[in-house]
């Protein structure tokens, strides 16, 4: 027993030894206080280096340059110092003692000092890593991923393997950041049943975010990136995230918040309070952001959302330091200074010549395009032949995207740059040339309706009509079978953008919709709407399409945009659905005012998009329900309009004018450019009596200018009758262009249908003409005009 006792003291004690004396080296290169002090210490001890203290030591090397900031960081001297080598020999030497934490760590912090892929020690460690993988833990697994993601090995058969470990242990992984790095890694390797199972796997940790303590940002940025490299807008996740950023606003970065709007733009979400917050928040950093390439990223951030003021302060800086910044950061300023109608003859001059140098050398075909895209927004930019030879290089290897926005270049080069040379004519020919055949090969070759999608999802314009469409809508109904639910809204918005009236695939479109309603977000019903009222197509079962999708989104109204539930319910009044409850939530005080303060956010084109479609969405309620007693209040905004738009009268008008004055017993039978209640305006207006005779105007001179004065409202078709005789009509005639029609077909487009729809409830018999008719071979003589001008408007019984 007394032995027994002895034994187990004498073992105490050599414990407590242990511990007190363990490693005395390894102490001391954690507790230094500089990289000197580190480098000093395995200068004098590198017969006595092991495994750990190497890892150590790396690692302490890496938390020096952490704790600066980043303008302060001297990676290349710490290493290309002489002690940073012996490191890497040492570590090199000692990989097969390294546990699998220890190798991802000394691999990610090697990389970290920006040590070349091809590098001995970092090729010896990737094989090492490779041959462990089965074994990585998910910690050590996403970290390796993240380390080949920095070698560009992305799509690499090793990232293929790592997607298959961490397919199998999934289920067991609860670290956000381990997680979302191993999303961002293996985005293109993934299937989309593996996607799917991520987005679940990240939708579990998020729902366990408390929105009131601090998180974490970069795990759901990191979503929000998995989500842009992934082509996929997941709006549930989307939402739970960018709730995240809202919370936690005050702890973006200009880097972050940048980075966020251009994630949120490529996925197409919007969210107002986000726009308001980023805003506020840039405005506040803009006097402290002293980085040079933070305040670049401000610029193209925060100019579009600020006033002009703010732009000329951002603006001036500019210039001083244009010769430092990369490509990326060329096309952001140019872009933002064009959009912004920016004055600096200087500026521009310097960018062109940046985008040019830039240009001559680039062979990554996205880049080629996009320099050549913001090129040719700058005045007067004309291009070199090593340019043009450069761009020739890259077009096979392009995509629809990058095609389009050289074309749409190269157009806007021969149009605005007269006289050029006829070499150079000859150049630019030959380069669409080139460009139409790798383009239609490359819809002809098409067999994935989602990767068609996302190369045509920016694709808009003449190029795209006049070249590409036929063979587009082609390829699309040779894949019909491949819409799905996933995908109907990119297509619903390809056919929005091109006027295309396509019944298969709306067809498809309405049947898909109508049976996975309850997969689709609620705030994906503007688009697939927006397709069928802007066509004006109803598909089979239309009532219960447009009524399931309203059924659809109806819950959710307080949670749109201000600006998209507009938009929604200009579209659906379109089509003549006017939804009791949409109408209530848009009109009120609160939406408005919160619309207002979104409005200032947005560019100019946009905000006056958005008041144009509320004062027609206010005109159809007025006119087609009155039983909502929703008041008329765009008077002012609508005299505004016509007092800048153009007064005078097109060669058209006047030549219809005369031959009206003709038909109709003289000119005084008949008025041009007449304003009616309600701010609609028609081409030309006459009065028939009950017998179809022609009555005359008291004040034949009346033009659209003097109507501006008059005051038009809910009243105003009583008001309207009592000029008319008993049982007198009032007629409009309007003059069709092709704007009017889709664009592969005579179909009406739903904004006329509807504007037919609102003269006919202010008493109007309406006659449209359309241009194609008028202008045709068989309407090619005064008689024939003044023929089908006669059966249009005496021909048909007015008063059925």
């Amino acid at each position: 027993m007394l032995r027994l006792r002895r034994l187990h003291l004498f073992s105490l004690r050599c414990g407590l030894f242990r511990t007190m004396s363990s490693d005395p080296l390894l102490d001391e290169i954690r507790n230094c206080a500089t990289e000197d002090h580190v480098f000093d210490l395995i200068g004098k001890n590198k017969a006595k280096l092991s495994v750990k203290h190497v890892g150590c030591a790396m690692s302490t090397l890496w938390r020096f340059q952490k704790e600066k900031p980043k303008l302060l960081r001297n990676v290349g001297q710490i290493r290309s110092h002489p002690e940073f080598l012996t490191l890497r020999i040492l570590a090199e030497n000692k990989i097969d003692f390294m546990d699998d934490d220890a190798l991802v760590d000394m691999l990610y912090s090697v990389l970290r000092f920006q040590v070349v892929a091809h590098d001995s020690l970092v090729q010896q460690l990737v094989i090492e890593g490779s041959q462990r993988i089965q074994r990585f833990n998910p910690s050590a697994l996403s970290k390796f991923a993240l380390c080949l993601s920095e070698q560009h090995m992305y799509n690499s058969p090793l990232m293929g393997k790592i997607a298959d470990v961490a397919s199998s242990s999934l289920d067991s992984l609860m670290d956000a950041r381990a997680l979302t790095n191993l999303m961002i890694s293996l985005s293109a390797v993934i299937s989309q049943q593996f996607r799917d199972k991520l987005i679940e796997k990240a939708e579990s940790l998020m729902a366990t975010v408390d929105l009131l303590d601090p998180v974490r940002l970069n795990d759901p940025r990191r979503i929000v990136q998995f989500l842009r490299n992934v082509k996929y807008t997941y709006r549930p996740l989307l939402d739970k995230c960018n709730a995240i950023f809202i919370r936690n606003i005050s702890q973006l970065d200009v880097e972050n918040i940048s980075i966020l709007l251009g994630l949120y733009q490529s996925l197409q979400f919007s969210n107002f309070e986000f726009r308001m917050l980023a805003k506020q928040r840039l405005t506040d950093m803009m006097d402290i952001c002293t980085d040079l390439v933070s305040f670049i990223k401000l610029f193209a951030a925060l100019a579009p959302m600020a006033g002009p003021e703010v732009r000329e302060k951002i603006a001036v800086v500019l210039l001083k330091h244009l010769d430092s910044y990369r490509p990326i950061e060329l096309a952001r300023i140019t872009q933002s200074l064009v959009l912004l109608h920016c004055q600096n003859p200087e500026l521009y001059t310097h960018l062109r010549k940046a985008l040019t140098r830039y240009l001559r050398v680039s062979c990554v075909p996205s880049d080629v395009s996009m320099l050549v895209r913001v090129l040719s927004m700058l005045p007067s930019s004309r291009v070199d032949e090593a340019v043009i030879s450069n761009v020739h290089a890259v077009l096979p290897q392009s995509s629809l995207s990058d095609l389009n926005s050289v074309a749409t270049a190269i157009i806007k080069w021969v149009r605005n740059h007269h006289p050029l040379r006829h070499s150079t004519i000859g150049e630019y020919g030959k380069l669409l040339q080139q460009l139409n055949s790798c383009a239609h090969d490359r819809v002809k070759k098409m067999d994935n309706i989602d990767l068609l999608l996302e190369e045509l999802k920016y694709v808009s314009g003449d190029w795209l009509e006049e070249i590409l469409l036929k063979e587009t809508l082609v390829t699309f109904q040779r894949l019909i079978d491949q819409i799905s639910w996933t995908n109907v809204v990119d297509i619903s918005l390809f056919l929005t953008r091109t006027n295309c009236l396509c019944i298969p695939l709306l067809d498809r479109m309405a049947s898909v919709t109508l049976q996975h309603i309850d997969k689709i977000h609620y705030s994906a019903m503007y688009a697939i709407l927006l397709t069928f009222s802007v066509l004006n197509y109803e598909p089979p079962q239309g009532d219960e399409f447009f009524e399931t999708c309203i059924q659809h989104f109806t819950p959710y109204l307080s949670s749109f945009d201000p600006h998209l539930l507009v938009l929604l319910g200009y579209s659906l009044a379109v089509a003549e659905y006017f939804p009791e409850a949409l109408t209530k939530e848009i009109f009120n005080i609160e939406f408005l005012a919160k619309l207002d303060a979104q409005l200032e956010t947005m560019p100019a084109s946009l905000n006056m998009k958005i008041r144009l479609r509320l004062m027609e969405l206010n005109r159809a309620i007025c006119l087609e329900c009155p039983e909502f007693q929703i008041p008329w209040f765009h008077d002012r905004f609508c005299q505004q309009q016509l007092h800048q738009g153009n007064g005078s009268l097109s060669a058209l008008q006047h030549q219809v004018h005369h031959l009206l004055g003709e038909l109709l017993g003289g000119v005084h039978y008949a008025r041009v450019a007449v304003m009616t209640p309600y701010y609609y305006t028609i081409d030309f207006e006459c009065i028939l009596d009950k017998h179809r005779k022609p009555l005359p105007y008291a004040n034949r001179n009346m033009l659209l200018s003097d109507l501006v004065k008059m005051n038009w409202g809910p009243d105003s078709r009583s008001v309207d009758k009592k000029d008319l005789a008993p049982d007198a009509q009032r007629v409009a005639l309007e003059f069709l262009d092709s704007k009017a029609f889709c664009k592969n077909s005579t179909n009406l487009k739903g904004e006329y249908i509807m504007k037919k729809r609102h003269l006919e409830i202010l008493g109007y018999h309406v006659v449209q003409i359309p241009l194609f008719e008028w202008n045709s071979m068989e309407l090619s003589t005064k008689d024939a005009w003044m023929e089908y001008l006669r059966k249009n408007i005496f021909a048909e019984d007015i008063n059925s």
